[in-house]
């Protein structure tokens, strides 16, 4: 309330004192303080006359509090000058709602400030509810996130605006207040959290906890008032702390954090009734990198360290910058204190987020940049990913109900993505956590993500659903473009806009079937995402394609029986080879003897062949004829299933001069198929490279000779 008496105040001022021409207005000297305290180089002539347009062009108008409208543009800029803003912002904010309000045009902003200074008051702009009615609001959204994608002090500039006008909500209708105060938990929090932006991100999360969960804050609120009442014990513990640092030699500073509202609710709905020191954390400042790990040791040894709160955000930092290390220990009385370990660039970064890193677009060194090492904040991965299906999603409300969606995600993970035919080439994809190999595919190759048909997961085969996790090594399956697509199944499995827009896209362009089904060309819904194979035509003179009751579907081929490939020895007996395992040279066979005196002929490894020998059968010794014989195989095709895998894989066959004696396929399971093949060669040295082409037809993994298949 101190500061809002403080900024009444200022904008008081504005109007009715009179300043020397170049000297700094009365009102804006506080703002000119703080900000000379982050920047003790910053030119302040800019912010005059910046302050000199906005308090002009807005003289008259008055805020729904009766206060000065000027009061307003100055508080914001308060706001981002005590989070360190450079210069060019707080020249933005000041002018951020004059192009809005007033009849200061963005050509007039540019010729006066510069183009990134009208860029960014461009960026803040509303759209007219006129000229877009209900579709004002996502719009306006829209055009802000896109501005952010080459300049994220747009949305640093939104943020404080948002923060200060429900700092001030008080004076508006009970609807409007909640309806504003959804938005914001719906899209600003969740914004202010990806940027990194603590400071603004937890203060309006209490103001927007107080307006839609009034009896929930109260009750916090009280809660927080009756610990205040009493000594901290967290204080305690803090000077402890800081005497085991002193005595290790370790310069370091030690606060007590305390919690906010909405923080010490969620603990109490997670723990039940709080303890004294669950009010508050430990924050230990340090110098350097080094020095936080220093200090976790001291903690670790001279306390007893609660394992399982340990996180090392330092070596691996979230997504939105934020670097900390994170553990919590009890005392010799059995308290437990939560800490957090930072440097104190690490802090600045982690209150004020990109705020803190300064100009995006300039060299270290120069005013407004951050000198240190950091990652480029103007395109995170998040906001890329943003971009990207918002240029997908031109309907308003298809927009706004993704976005939504979207930022409701609150963590990131990373995969390592790579090319079947090429280990070499590994793509880095940032993804929200709970993302499948449908939001992989999609996030890797676009559209074209519509022929996935299958994935390995560290190695192993996996269904398109599977739920990735952060590391993971992840290969995608793709089948030859337009030979495959997406089911309706896909939709269950997609968690980003970028999947769920362009599957919805690629479906609708589809005609459905009389069943509510796709057409036959599209995948099958009963495959988990992937598409039932369609059967080949029979070639003329061969048998007919039928299914039996309750079984897989089978293709059978009438042709003539092929000469034996193998004889006994000694000669004479006549020799069939076995259907259970299918030998062909030059396996390793043994016969046994059968009724009416033939031998039947199987591969050394059949499990017949231990079972026979166990019984007490006896064998006969068979060897192959000479090369160039013809001979039947059984092989198993292991396959993701597609559409037209059948087809394809049958024509494969054909181009390898092997005749299909029958064909079966099972019906899929977890997006996988079984097809297996009798097929008749006329010289049994054609199998290696008759296999090997099999393994080529797109969605097959794997093809092997057939064995006995036991129940």
């Amino acid at each position: 309330m101190s500061a809002v008496r403080s900024l009444r105040k200022l904008g008081r001022a504005a109007l009715l004192s009179a300043s020397p021409r170049h000297a700094l207005p009365d009102a804006i000297e506080h703002v000119a303080k703080v900000h000379r305290a982050h920047h003790p180089g910053a030119d302040l002539d800019i912010l005059r006359r910046a302050y000199v347009l906005a308090e002009s062009s807005h003289r008259g108008q008055m805020r729904k509090s009766g206060e000065p409208y000027i009061t307003h543009p100055l508080a914001v800029t308060l706001i981002l000058a005590e989070l360190g803003a450079e210069t060019t912002t707080l020249t933005a904010s000041l002018l951020h709602d004059t192009v809005e309000d007033t009849d200061v045009t963005l050509e007039q902003v540019r010729e006066e400030f510069g183009e990134e200074v009208s860029y960014l008051v461009d960026g803040v702009t509303k759209l007219e509810k006129v000229d877009y009615g209900a579709a004002a609001e996502p719009e306006t959204f829209r055009k802000m996130l896109v501005a952010t994608g080459n300049d994220v002090r747009v949305m640093s500039i939104k943020l404080a605006d948002r923060l200060h006008n429900m700092r001030t909500l008080g004076v508006m209708r009970p609807e409007k207040q909640a309806r504003i105060a959804r938005v914001t938990r719906d899209v600003l929090i969740p914004l202010a959290e990806r940027l990194g932006v603590q400071a603004l991100k937890t203060e309006l999360e209490d103001l927007v906890f107080a307006i839609l969960h009034p009896e929930e804050y109260d009750r916090t609120r009280e809660l927080i008032r009756e610990h205040n009442a009493g000594p901290d014990p967290l204080a305690e513990i803090a000077e402890s702390v800081r005497g085991v640092l002193k005595e290790a030699g370790i310069a370091a500073e030690v606060h007590i954090r305390p919690r906010h509202f909405l923080s010490v609710h969620r603990a109490r709905s997670k723990r039940g009734e709080l303890g004294p020191c669950d009010f508050g954390r430990l924050l230990i400042l340090v110098a350097e990198n080094a020095d936080c790990y220093a200090v976790l040791g001291e903690l670790h040894t001279c306390f007893t360290p609660m394992v399982s709160e340990f996180k090392d955000f330092i070596a691996v930092p979230k997504f939105n910058l934020y670097q900390s290390l994170h553990t919590a220990f009890a005392d010799a009385h059995g308290r437990v204190a939560e800490v957090l370990v930072r440097t104190r660039r690490m802090h600045r970064v982690a209150e004020a987020g990109v705020i803190a890193l300064g100009n995006p677009h300039r060299a270290p060194g120069e005013e407004g940049a951050d000198g240190g090492e950091r990652a480029d904040p103007t395109r995170p991965g998040w906001l890329e990913r943003l971009l990207e299906w918002q240029s997908q999603a031109p309907d308003p409300d298809t927009f706004w109900a993704e976005l939504r969606d979207d930022l409701a995600q609150d963590r990131e993970i990373t995969v390592f993505c790579t090319d079947p035919d090429n280990a070499a080439r590994t793509a880095t994809l940032h993804l929200p956590a709970g993302a499948t190999c449908v939001d992989a595919a999609y996030a890797r190759y676009g559209a074209a993500g519509h022929a996935l048909i299958g994935a390995r997961v560290d190695g192993r085969l996996t269904t398109l659903g599977t739920v990735l996790r952060d590391g993971d090594a992840l290969q995608l399956l793709m089948a030859p473009e337009g030979t495959s697509g997406p089911s309706p199944q896909w939709l269950e499995h997609a968690r980003t806009p970028t999947a769920r827009i362009a599957i919805r896209a690629w479906l609708d362009g589809r005609p459905q079937d009389g069943e509510g089904g796709r057409a036959e060309d599209a995948p099958d819904a009963s495959a988990a995402g992937a598409g039932a194979s369609r059967a080949p035509r029979p070639a003329p003179g061969d048998g007919p394609h039928h299914r039996r009751p309750g079984g897989p579907a089978r293709t059978a081929h009438r042709g003539s029986r092929e000469e034996p490939a193998a004889v006994a020895v000694p000669p004479g007996a006549p020799v069939r080879l076995a259907r259970c395992c299918t030998p062909v040279p030059p396996d390793a066979v043994v016969g046994f003897t059968v009724r009416g005196g033939m031998v039947t002929a199987h591969r050394e490894s059949c499990p017949t062949v231990a079972r026979m020998t166990a019984s007490g059968r006896g064998t006969v010794p068979v060897r192959w004829r000479a090369t160039g014989a013809g001979c039947r195989v059984r092989l198993y095709a292991e396959a993701l299933n597609r559409p037209h895998l059948l087809a394809d894989l049958t024509e494969a066959i054909a181009a390898q001069g092997a005749a299909v004696v029958s064909a079966e396929v099972e019906p899929p399971r977890e997006h996988r198929v079984r097809h297996t093949y009798t097929l008749r060669l006329a010289d049994a040295g054609e199998l290696p490279g008759l296999m090997r082409a099999m393994r080529d037809v797109p969605g097959v993994y794997d093809v092997v000779r057939a064995a006995l298949r036991t129940p």
